[in-house]
């Protein structure tokens, strides 16, 4: 992430949604507001707005944090190996200003096979 956006972002951001946004920190699992939100609407980068996930692709994985089996478009998450805590996992960021989100897994329950396991502070969320 550009050290200016990062700038801007310090100013925009609560304290939390800058820690897990810039410098990838975790959220404490379902404390986060979007964790059982059902409601239909679009998620989007808390730091730039990019639409990232639709609630159709949302589910209920069980882990504490959002969960979802797509993004909206594809092109709009960017996968990055994540070798920290001793183990290796894929982070996913926002393709469009490289904020972190959370991380992907190949466990989850959908056709797609695939868990994106996100940070309620990273997304905002517009209901439809």
């Amino acid at each position: 992430m550009k050290e200016e956006l990062k700038k801007q972002l310090k100013e925009k951001l609560d304290p939390v949604s800058y820690e897990v946004i810039v410098n990838k920190g975790t959220e404490r699992p379902h404390s986060g507001e979007y964790n059982l939100n059902l409601k239909d609407g679009i998620y989007s980068c808390k730091a730039c707005g990019e639409a990232l996930f639709e609630s159709g692709s949302k589910f209920d994985a069980g882990c504490g944090w959002p969960s979802f089996d797509q993004e909206i478009a594809e092109g709009k998450i960017k996968e990055v190996f994540d070798d920290s805590h001793g183990m290796r996992r894929v982070e996913v960021v926002c393709a469009n200003c490289d904020g972190h989100l959370g991380h992907l897994f190949n466990d989850g329950p959908t056709e797609t096979g695939l868990r994106y396991c996100v940070n309620s502070v990273s997304v905002d969320f517009e209901e439809a």
